[in-house]
Formats: structure tokens, sequence, C-alpha cells
């Protein structure tokens, strides 16, 4: 039986390291690849497909709701099968079947209020060309959802060709929140953002190039929720939200464009740059050789 045993242990031990470089390489590949890497991986390792997709990030889809005549986003929070819900008509696109999964009252309230408050901030900081969807869901082992309970904020953006190099660019916002109530009037609001961003730019002097990359953020506060409604909720959340996006925005900013900025002005100095470089060297040697002497 032990050895039995053992021989299980070594292959979930195989398995996961299996899993763990499978998800290495998933965090190498640019996003504006991912998908068609994902699939290769799941050709490769069929077995390993259901942890791929529970675990790698891929960019988000839209759908139309046919019934409000409106576009939502689509993610594994308001999925059943191959349906996904509107949160504008609490409706599955395509029918699902009559078990699919609805949020509760109280949970339902909470998600319309919070998609009104939404689209006002996607429409104030995205602009033109994005979309957004916020979806509450009941957590495991809590019954009760005013004392737990989980919800989802996406924004999707496409920005549109310009005259210039840009060709094609898209921007991904998800923020997944866990709250638990704590003691008292308190509760703890768990926040997992996650930011993919894909621009693709040529022309004649630049060539072809993919700037694409992934940033995810974790943060957790406890805040005081004073009245019954959904209110409190969604200000602790939104905050929490907006603080997290500029801080994303910023570090995006630094990494991606002003780092890139430097290595390339590091690697490609023009003519009358490099001149100029050189005679400083030059000049700096003569003055270390008249100290010398």
């Amino acid at each position: 039986f032990r050895a039995r045993g053992d021989i299980f242990i070594s292959r979930m031990a195989d398995s996961d390291k299996k899993l763990n470089s499978a998800l290495c390489i998933m965090r190498r590949m640019a996003p504006s690849t991912i998908e068609n890497s994902l699939a290769g991986l799941c050709e490769l390792a069929p077995d390993l497909t259901d942890d791929l997709l529970n675990n790698v990030d891929q960019p988000l889809k839209i759908e139309s709701d046919s019934k409000a005549e409106k576009k939502f986003i689509c993610c594994d929070y308001n999925r059943d099968g191959d349906s996904f819900r509107s949160p504008w008509s609490n409706t599955y696109f395509p029918p699902a079947d009559a078990d699919a999964l609805l949020p509760s009252k109280y949970l339902r309230g909470l998600e319309e209020d919070a998609n009104a408050i939404f689209d006002v901030y996607r429409k104030l900081y995205f602009e033109g060309g994005s979309y957004s969807s916020v979806y509450f869901f009941s957590i495991e082992g809590c019954e009760d959802p005013t004392k737990g309970f989980g919800a989802c904020f996406l924004v999707h953006k496409d920005v549109e060709a310009a005259s210039g190099s840009l060709k094609k660019g898209w921007w991904d916002s998800t923020h997944v929140f866990q709250v638990n109530k704590a003691r008292g009037d308190n509760y703890e609001y768990k926040l997992t953002s996650t930011v993919m961003i894909s621009m693709v730019m040529e022309d004649n002097t630049l060539g072809s190039c993919d700037l694409s990359g992934s940033m995810n953020k974790q943060k957790s506060e406890t805040k005081a929720v004073k009245e019954k409604g959904s209110t409190s909720h969604l200000i602790n959340m939104g905050t929490m939200i907006e603080n997290m996006d500029h801080r994303i925005r910023a570090e995006i900013m630094e990494i991606y464009f002003s780092k890139t900025r430097q290595i390339i002005d590091g690697m490609r100095l023009s003519s009358g740059a490099r001149n100029r470089q050189m005679d400083k060297i030059a000049a700096s040697l003569k003055d270390a050789l008249k100290k010398s002497t």
C-alpha cells in the first residue's frame, strides 16, 4: 500500500510540476497572442486543459444583449456552459438551461446599481470604444449574501487604428472582490486586479512592433458599512478600484513606455548624439592624461 501511495504522490508532484511549467510559459507570452499560445499548450497537454483555462487570464470578449439592446463583457463569473449572463437584463445569451445560476435578490440589487455607476466611471476614464460590466455572485461557505459575496468589475477598450503608426490596440481591466463581514459594521474587501494591454505599431521607420503586457496587483482593506443598503459597499469598492487603476496606470507608463524609450535610446543613438558622447569621452581621457603627467 505504501508503494502505491508513493507512486500516487510522485504522479501528483509530476502533474504539479508540469502545470507550473505551462503557467510559467504563459506568463512570458504576449497578451496579443495568448489565445493561440493557450490553444497550443492545451493540444500538447490535454490533461492540463481545465487547470490552464482556470488559471490563465485571456482577453475579454464582447457579446450583445438583444433584450436590453446593449453590449456586455463575458468572463467566468457570468458564464454557465456556453452561455453568458447579461448584467443589463439578467438574461443568458444564448439561452441557458432552466437551472442556470442567477444572483439572489440582494446581490441583483447591488449588481444593477453597480453597473449604472461603473458605466459613468467608464465614460469618464475610458471614453469611446469602451465597455463595462459588473457581476455579483455568492461565495462558497457563505449562505447569507449580506455577510459575504463576490463581485467582478470589468472594462474593455478597443483602440482604433489612427493615421500614425498605431494599427490596433486594446485595454482589459478585471477587478475581482471577495467581501466578508468582519467585526461590527466592518467588512473586509480583498481586491485582485489584472490589467492586460496590447498595442501593435507599424511604419516604414519603426517596422513592426508589438508592445504588450499584463500586470496583477492585490490589496486588502477593512472598511465600515453604516447603511443597510448598497451605497456603502459600492462607495468602498469604487474607491479601491479608482486608486488601483491610478496605481496600475502609473506603473504601466513607467515600465512599458519610459523604460522602453530609455532602452531604445541607449541602443540606437543618432549620429549627432553618438559624436557628442565620443567627444565627452575623448575630453575626459585628455584630462586624465594631463593629471597623470
